[in-house]
């Protein structure tokens, strides 16, 4: 039971850090490898509020996530519309967006050192724990996974509700074809882009709530996020959800049976035989 529980709630974490990546992939067709990074900046905001301004880390949405929509969608416009326009297929704008989005990964790891220092950071924050069916969890965790599962309803309900979300989805399937349809795919695009790095740093400040971080750690999450996305499908929403609650079983199972190190290892292990059996991913479609 210690293991069903406790990869859910770590799964539940992980669709944060992989829905914002599936936005940027799955939709705008950038494949950003500095998507981690702005999950450090969303942990280091809710830091900000409980260390220096001693009130709520939640409020650490209100500071990182409005930050991270303006900046992602000014890095869209500004640093990777050029490479989308000259690009002349979509093999080659994924190499440019990887370089391109590689080397400004390393750009963010150095401004954060400069800002936020290189030592780790963390807080306490509902670190007492409660009793779950006979075992005791912190109150973090659990709030966390709470808070991680509202984020990602209210992101689900929006792409199958709104006319914005039915319009990213069919960008995503088909973006020669949405602008058929009146879609405008780079303003779109644009806004999924930034949608995803709010996405990423809102997972941010749930993790600071009980994970140690540092300015350099975002790489991890990056490719995390990347192994849940093409696990799941890419684009796919509901692939990446359940693909992040099975990386969270997997990883709890591998903890608690065989042995902390290697929970790295089990995931790219999980990650390796899906490519193998269904390089399409669990939800994708072959074509």
């Amino acid at each position: 039971m210690d293991i069903l529980i406790i990869g859910l709630l770590l799964g539940a974490t992980y669709c944060l850090m992989a829905l914002g990546l599936t936005l940027q992939y799955g939709v705008a067709r950038i494949m950003n490898l500095a998507a981690g990074e702005w999950i450090v900046v969303g942990g280091f905001a809710a830091y900000w509020s409980v260390a220096l301004q001693a009130i709520n880390p939640m409020w650490g949405f209100v500071i990182a996530v409005p930050a991270a929509f303006v900046l992602n969608w000014l890095i869209y416009r500004g640093l990777l519309m050029p490479l989308i326009r000259r690009a002349k297929t979509r093999g080659a704008l994924e190499v440019d967006s990887i370089l391109a989005t590689f080397g400004m990964s390393f750009v963010a790891v150095g401004l954060m050192r400069a800002a936020f220092g290189g030592e780790f950071f963390n807080y306490s924050f509902w670190a007492e724990p409660i009793d779950l069916f006979g075992s005791a969890y912190g109150k973090n965790r659990l709030a966390a996974a709470a808070v991680a599962v509202l984020l990602c309803a209210a992101l689900y309900v929006a792409l199958l509700k709104t006319r914005v979300g039915m319009a990213m989805r069919a960008l995503a399937i088909d973006p020669s074809s949405a602008r058929l349809v009146s879609i405008d795919v780079e303003k779109l695009s644009a806004l999924a882009f930034a949608a995803g790095g709010a996405v990423a740093a809102a997972g941010g400040v749930v993790l600071s709530t009980f994970l140690t971080l540092d300015a350099s750690v975002g790489v991890l999450f990056t490719m995390k996020a990347l192994i849940i996305v093409i696990m799941g499908g890419v684009g796919n929403l509901r692939g990446a959800i359940v693909a992040a609650l099975l990386l969270g079983l997997a990883e709890s199972a591998i903890a608690s049976l065989v042995d902390p190190g290697l929970t790295l290892a089990g995931a790219y292990l999980l990650f390796v035989l899906v490519l193998l059996f269904k390089p399409e991913g669990l939800f994708g479609v072959r074509r």
